[in-house]
């Protein structure tokens, strides 16, 4: 997909369903402009999940992607497609 159909940095940024993210790297791969990084989920972090969620997590090795360029995205949705658990949504950054 080519730049065209992008709306430009600062518009949205990209927010992570921690429940949801199974850390299969897809976002960081396909996204062009560096916004995503795989982390390790911190103490605060895992506590923060389901009971469900920190059993997905532990499965996965504790990684998720992270948003660590919200700034730089350019609203492709390249990783809204990617991820196959549907756990990245594109939402209006703040003003």
């Amino acid at each position: 997909m080519g730049t065209a159909k992008c709306k430009g940095p600062g518009i949205v940024v990209p927010v992570i369903d921690r429940e949801r993210c199974e850390g299969k790297n897809d976002c960081v791969e396909v996204c062009p402009y560096d916004v995503f990084e795989m982390r390790l989920l911190d103490a605060d972090q895992k506590r923060a999940l389901s009971l469900k969620g920190r059993w997905k997590a532990l499965f996965h090795g504790n990684r998720q992607a992270f948003v660590v360029h919200g700034d730089a995205c350019q609203a492709c949705g390249l990783c809204t497609r990617s991820c196959p658990e549907q756990a990245i949504r594109l939402v209006a950054a703040a003003r």
